[in-house]
């Protein structure tokens, strides 16, 4: 068996979005409440304070009538945020992690937890806990949120750490859920990839995948939201009071539709990246070979740090790791300082006055080929020397 975590979106309705703000919003009380609680008793010299100790004291808390607002939240909502900001509390001093801050209405993503046991799914709705106590069936019906794709989470699993989101436009659910081990008949042949600006992929055996930003939908969306950016900052210097800006309806306004249209130009790119490497994947070769690339220095280089951004080749190599592993195909990374481009595929020799710019190969043997089909040529020889 194995372990697979499971993104969808939801569609809930106006009273269920409420709801779910409620419960985020109780959420984040009781996280920087467990980690105020955590900071003032090490200030003081005291002992960690273990969350079933916590726990037991925010339940005291959520019965009085202070708090009473609680008792409208599910009471495993509240529990689990007390037990992350344990753990992220202790994470710090293990050096795992920096020390934890407090979540802020506004700047924080709202998020909550249900429980994995009282959680139920079918192929259109999940059920939620505590949204409804009534038992009239009209009443019933507000704890089952509809799901944008259907049947997507199976209706008959064991359900992991399930969360609940919200990205600024949508509510979504990710749940961990195990499924059976598909082992799959693979091909004696391997496939090199060599990554790249001009094309996002060129494949060993021939394949081409183009780059999905030089298409002219993702132009129309990029031209759209430069003029939005400058719309809002006009807004808000129009709307300066002295130092502080003034965020009026207008600038609420042009920041939705800016949050929209990121949302947009992101869900192409990573549709098109899934879309890709599920291609490749699905030939099933014995063994895939990328090379290591070295992201944070090409993002240096101002020319190109856009475009190396907006191609998105760790989310690439992000993907295919997890596909290969389910699929049981072997993904060879080489060596970052490999010379895949300057290497000649047919004499093996090394052409080191090579540039950039220079896009066809002319070696000394008489081989002239695309640069970057020779590196995904040579890339799978490399993988030929390592794979199992």
């Amino acid at each position: 068996m194995m372990v697979k975590a499971v993104r969808v979106m939801l569609e809930p309705n106006n009273v269920q979005q409420t709801k779910m703000f409620q419960y985020a919003g109780a959420a984040r009380f009781a996280y920087n409440w467990a980690l105020a609680k955590e900071k003032d008793n090490y200030e003081k010299g005291g002992k960690f304070i273990s969350d079933s100790e916590l726990r037991k004291e925010f339940t005291r808390l959520r019965n009085s009538a202070e708090y009473a607002w609680l008792q409208n939240v599910s009471n495993n909502v509240t529990k689990q945020a007390i037990k992350d900001a344990c753990i992220a509390y202790k994470n710090f001093f293990k050096s795992l992690q920096k020390h934890p801050r407090f979540k802020s209405k506004k700047k924080s993503t709202p998020k909550f937890y249900q429980d994995n046991i009282k959680i139920q799914f079918s192929d259109t709705h999940v059920k939620f806990e505590g949204f409804s106590s009534s038992r009239k069936a009209n009443k019933q019906k507000l704890n089952w949120v509809r799901l944008a794709e259907h049947g997507r989470i199976p209706t008959d699993a064991k359900y992991m750490n399930p969360r609940i989101s919200f990205d600024g436009l949508n509510w979504w659910i990710s749940v961990c859920v195990e499924f059976p081990d598909c082992k799959k008949n693979l091909n004696n042949d391997g496939i090199g990839i060599d990554l790249g600006i001009k094309d996002l992929a060129i494949c060993s055996d021939g394949n081409t995948y183009k780059n999905i930003n030089k298409s002219q939908v993702v132009k129309k969306l990029e031209k759209c939201r430069r003029r939005l950016q400058r719309r809002v900052s006009r807004k808000y210097e129009k709307n300066k009071k002295g130092v502080s800006y003034c965020k009026t309806k207008n600038v609420i306004k042009n920041e939705k539709r800016l949050l929209k249209v990121n949302h947009r130009l992101t869900n192409i790119r990573k549709n098109y990246l899934n879309q890709t490497t599920s291609e490749i994947v699905n030939r099933k070769p014995r063994f895939i070979c990328i090379e290591d690339l070295n992201v944070s220095g090409m993002m240096k280089n101002r020319h190109l740090s856009k475009a190396v951004q907006n191609q998105g080749f760790f989310e690439f190599r992000k993907q295919l790791e997890y596909k290969c592993n389910n699929n049981g195909i072997q993904l060879i990374v080489a060596d970052r300082f490999y010379p895949s481009s300057k290497l000649c595929s047919c004499c093996g020799n090394i052409k080191k006055d090579l540039k950039l710019s220079d896009r066809i190969y002319k070696c000394e043997c008489g081989n002239v080929i695309n640069r970057d089909f020779q590196a995904s040529l040579n890339l799978k020889a490399y993988g030929e020397k390592f794979a199992s």
